[in-house]
């Protein structure tokens, strides 16, 4: 799941990224590497601060838009990039705001259609969890 993650934030990165004049490409693959974990690290704290409704939720409603947690992955990957790249905080903030929604909707696009098995929420939840099978507690949850 987290390679497909990080092949989503690759294909996703030009005008954000790749094609950003302010940005080094020797920095590139770093940061496509940072936009994944931040995706990685809001879903799972999500699992750990008990909000797996929450989760699910923003897996069922993909057009909202200003979703806390689109906000908590474009702020976490602003973060690193201003910490660890020495971007200044508005390119920064500007540069996570093109790349990180449109991949997170994508993500959610494809755990919909099944386009892409590894995105399927139960597959998706259970990579998040440690491989715990988590397909019970869904099943649960959706009778709830």
């Amino acid at each position: 799941m987290f390679e497909k993650l990080f092949m989503l934030v690759k294909n996703n990165a030009g005008m954000a990224i790749i094609d950003n004049p302010v940005i080094p490409v020797k920095y590139h693959e770093a940061m496509i590497n940072e936009a994944s974990s931040s995706i990685i690290e809001v879903l799972k704290g999500q699992l750990e601060n008990g909000k797996l409704k929450d989760l699910i939720k923003y897996f069922q409603f993909p057009g909202i838009y200003n979703n806390p947690l689109i906000n908590s992955a474009v702020n976490k990957f602003a973060n690193k990039l201003n910490n660890y790249y020495g971007m200044a905080p508005e390119e920064a903030l500007t540069t996570a705001k093109a790349l990180i929604p449109p991949v997170m909707q994508e993500m959610i696009q494809q755990s919909k259609s099944g386009q892409n098995n590894e995105f399927a929420l139960g597959k998706l939840l259970s990579s998040l969890s440690g491989n715990y099978n988590i397909n019970a507690l869904l099943s649960e949850l959706a009778v709830a």
